[in-house]
């Protein structure tokens, strides 16, 4: 039997870095019509945070061990799961220009949540058209005017 696939789309946005932050998150369950959109904001926070949180909320959603096609306009959040978690897990979280790893506490959780799904991760230009990355900045911004 395979697995279910999933197409997520995520974004983050902050006014001001640090200031208000939101996130949005869309996912679209292959072979059924059903999308879930998920949203969220803090008070105080950065932008890197945001874009970490909306792919972590993205992937908590998800009740079983699934394929996830994850599309993010982050790069810090695609090359640091996919590049950079590794390395820093083997040298105690401390980063190559030997400073502590940013957002240690949201890379343990995004690396948790990845570990149970097959993720394959995507990179798209952010504001440039594409309507589902679109959809889910519109979401971010939505729950920081919603503070």
């Amino acid at each position: 039997m395979s697995k279910v696939k999933v197409e997520a789309y995520t974004d983050g946005a902050c006014r001001g870095n640090p200031g208000p932050g939101g996130w949005g998150a869309l996912l679209r369950f292959a072979g059924s019509e059903k999308i879930l959109e998920l949203k969220g904001a803090e008070i105080n926070t950065t932008n890197n945070r945001m874009e970490l949180t909306a792919a972590i909320e993205a992937l908590a959603v998800l009740e079983e061990s699934v394929e996830v096609d994850l599309t993010t306009d982050s790069q810090y959040v695609k090359n640091g799961i996919t590049r950079w978690v590794s390395g820093w897990k083997k040298k105690g979280w401390i980063t190559s220009s030997k400073k502590p790893v940013k957002n240690k506490d949201l890379w343990l959780k995004l690396d948790a949540l990845v570990a149970q799904h097959q993720v394959q991760w995507h990179w798209v230009k952010g504001h440039s058209g594409h309507p589902d990355n679109e959809r889910v900045d519109a979401l971010a911004n939505q729950a920081i005017d919603a503070l």
